[in-house]
């Protein structure tokens, strides 16, 4: 897989790309800035983008605002955004604006270096990688709805596949089988009132109603 990375910090980009280059992907471009960014995203057209939040000249925002570009004008490219500090709206916007091919993590992931490797890899594709830090904080805003209606065992399943948890990884983490698993997933989707449709589709709809975003 090929990579380009955008990190104002010289020692964090440099760590960053020794990890994925480890983990075998290709790095197409580093930069500094969100200019840098999506010159280098148009240019190679990577499978994923791992991109600061806040990168100069304003050190705010720069680094969404570019992933959201990268979303609608390159949407084959994923984004893994990565953040000093937890800011819940940032990743609502992007998760909003696309509901695949999509990360948010906190920096300090990145010591943890397989587990990190492994979420690039899920978002590059076409999966999901949440930082549960961001799951807990996305989880505050959320007011009662049928949420409430689903058992605890259910509300594990459900926060698990918002961290980017397979089936399989589901069932690894919980010590049951797979089979359980998806019965699980099947009565989430019914407690929750989500329309038919094929089972990636309505996952995606079960993850964005546990983490309180608006969908169309």
């Amino acid at each position: 897989m090929r990579a380009v990375i955008a990190e104002d910090s010289l020692l964090l980009r440099i760590g960053v790309v020794k990890v994925l280059e480890a983990a075998g992907f290709e790095m197409c471009a580093q930069v500094a800035d969100a200019e840098g960014l999506l010159a280098a995203v148009e240019e190679h057209r990577p499978d994923i983008a791992v991109v600061d939040v806040r990168m100069p000249p304003g050190f705010t925002d720069e680094g969404v605002r570019a992933a959201l570009v990268i979303r609608r004008q390159y949407p084959r490219t994923a984004v893994l955004l990565l953040s000093q500090y937890v800011e819940e709206r940032y990743a609502a916007d992007l998760l909003a604006a696309n509901t695949s091919g999509v990360g948010y993590l906190l920096k300090q992931r990145v010591a943890d270096v397989e587990e990190f490797a492994e979420a690039v890899r899920r978002v590059a594709a076409g999966g999901t990688a949440l930082d549960p830090q961001v799951v807990a904080q996305l989880l505050v805003r959320r007011h009662s709805d049928p949420l409430d209606r689903l058992t605890t065992r259910e509300r594990e399943v459900l926060e698990l596949m918002a961290g980017g948890r397979s089936n399989s990884g589901v069932a690894a983490e919980l010590v049951v089988s797979e089979s359980a698993v998806a019965k699980h997933i099947n009565s989430i989707f019914t407690k929750l009132d989500l329309p038919k449709a094929d089972a990636d589709h309505r996952r995606v709809l079960a993850v964005l109603r546990f983490l309180g975003v608006a969908t169309a």
